[in-house]
């Protein structure tokens, strides 16, 4: 397949201090890929890049093909790791905003995933725990016919026997041959369903690997990131 994401030399920078440092990789279509790092590591600005929210860095970003922007965000589906949804909305409200913000937003399923995640179709917003509302962001976005999902932390909310449902849920219902990037810290929850992962620490890209590379060697991704990040936990 052709590739879905292409990086080269990208960096930015807040003020003085840079968060991204010519990052280079690419990643071809139809995959899932785990984007790992301590905090502070440059994830979060990367994702934001890649969705189209941050324009001032330097390099070249290509998402199949375009450069982030009006045409990639009808591709690119985004769950960022805070609450987005105004606090007056209820789940109703939410769902009916994003049928009319997006073309490719199947509303049906959305109110079907509603019963699914058992979320009160007219409590709002604000009355619902992190939990809850990470559970509707995570609804609006996998509703979406997308290319590419991004998704920052999308259990970082939940409590543990929670997140083998969401997992499900986001294996379940992205189409066929789209590709899901998921930036995560609960690696060993996660790194089942991964086919790829991309490390970055101090901004700079560590590891670029396939999973079954890793495993072959009698690793999990949990153990690599251990070893690569051992003395990294705390990133300048």
């Amino acid at each position: 397949m052709s590739e879905i994401i292409s990086v080269n030399n990208l960096s930015k920078s807040y003020g003085n201090h840079q968060v991204l440092r010519n990052v280079s990789f690419s990643f071809e279509g139809g995959q899932i890929i785990g984007l790992l790092g301590p905090n502070g590591s440059g994830k979060t600005s990367l994702l934001k890049i890649l969705t189209g929210l941050i324009h001032d860095y330097s390099g070249e970003v290509l998402i199949d093909g375009d450069e982030p922007g009006v045409v990639t965000k009808a591709k690119v589906a985004y769950l960022p790791e805070k609450t987005y949804l105004a606090d007056w909305m209820r789940c109703k409200d939410a769902i009916e905003f994003m049928a009319d913000f997006y073309k490719d937003f199947n509303k049906e399923k959305a109110y079907q995933m509603l019963d699914v995640f058992q979320l009160p179709l007219k409590q709002k917003i604000k009355t619902m725990s992190k939990g809850m509302q990470e559970k509707l962001q995570l609804i609006l976005v996998m509703c979406r016919n997308a290319k590419l999902y991004v998704l920052d932390e999308p259990l970082g909310g939940v409590d543990p026997a929670a997140r083998a449902f969401i997992l499900d849920t986001i294996m379940k219902n992205h189409p066929e041959g789209s590709t899901i990037l998921i930036s995560t810290h609960l690696i060993y929850d996660v790194e089942k369903i991964f086919n790829s992962v991309l490390m970055i620490g101090r901004g700079q890209v560590l590891v670029k690997a396939k999973v079954d590379d890793i495993t072959a060697s009698g690793r999990t991704v949990e153990d690599l990131f251990k070893e690569v990040f051992a003395n990294a936990w705390q990133v300048n």
